[in-house]
């Protein structure tokens, strides 16, 4: 697990460490039941406090991204589906962002599902 903090960001240490993770979750970098370093190991690692490490784990856990316990450790979760409702209305939202992106650019639909293609082939 490879996990960068700056220090010099406005953005949180904590919030940091939680985006990062979550992130390699949703990719599959992390998958399911994979154990996370121990909150002093990676605080050491990162070179912060054991508290801050602490605090993302927290949001993680509440989030539904890890689980925790005692002895056991923290796990990545398995992944919770939103409802179909949600997917079908967070999928038109997206769809909408993307041609409205495109076409500010200028580019064809066509373009814009090559281009789509492409980034579902590199996943």
């Amino acid at each position: 697990m490879n996990i960068d903090v700056d220090i010099t960001s406005p953005v949180p240490p904590y919030e940091q460490v939680r985006a990062q993770i979550a992130d390699l979750a949703a990719a599959g970098a992390l998958p399911v039941g994979a154990r996370l370093p121990s909150i002093r190991q990676l605080a050491s690692d990162l070179g912060l406090a054991p508290g801050t490490v602490a605090r993302a784990y927290r949001e993680l856990e509440t989030d539904g991204v890890v689980t925790s316990r005692v002895r056991h450790g923290t796990t990545i979760a398995p992944r919770r589906r939103p409802p179909a409702s949600q997917t079908k209305a967070g999928l038109a939202s997206a769809a909408r962002t993307y041609a409205l992106a495109v076409r500010s650019l200028g580019m064809s639909q066509d373009a814009a599902f090559d281009a789509l293609r492409d980034q579902f082939g590199s996943l």
